[in-house]
């Protein structure tokens, strides 16, 4: 397997989850929590990433870290980890897994903040109500 450095000096500009933007280079790689095409957040050329998404079932968010071992088997060198109970459950099992644990410490507010959205997203939209009611 070739270096993460070289991987990323092959894939930066010609991968094809890039999105070229104005001013900004996005990419909708997986495993990427800002989207920005660079080596740091890349989700393709580091030997350990995480990733957040939301759950299949629409309740809660599924936490992906990435094995260092097995590189030669992409399909099994993922870890799934749903974490469906309340936010503040989630967010310290993500800082736990990222940051105490040793695994991304530099990621693990970025991981926090994605969970944070999804969860937000996942929430019941409750109709406001505006002006007073009608008199008939």
């Amino acid at each position: 397997m070739a270096s993460a450095d070289l991987s990323w000096l092959i894939v930066r500009n010609s991968s094809s989850f890039l999105l070229k933007r104005n001013r900004q280079n996005l990419t909708l790689e997986p495993n990427n929590l800002k989207g920005r095409n660079s080596f740091r957040f890349s989700g393709l050329v580091q030997k350990r990433t995480v990733g957040v998404e939301p759950a299949k079932d629409g309740k809660g968010v599924v936490l992906i870290t990435k094995k260092v071992t097995g590189s030669r088997k992409p399909g099994k060198n993922i870890n799934r980890v749903e974490l469906k109970r309340d936010s503040r459950r989630t967010f310290r099992a993500i800082r736990n897994i990222t940051r105490k644990s040793g695994y991304r410490k530099d990621l693990s507010m970025a991981a926090v903040r994605r969970a944070a959205a999804i969860i937000k997203s996942q929430r019941p939209v409750v109709p406001r109500k505006t002006g007073r009611a009608k008199k008939d």
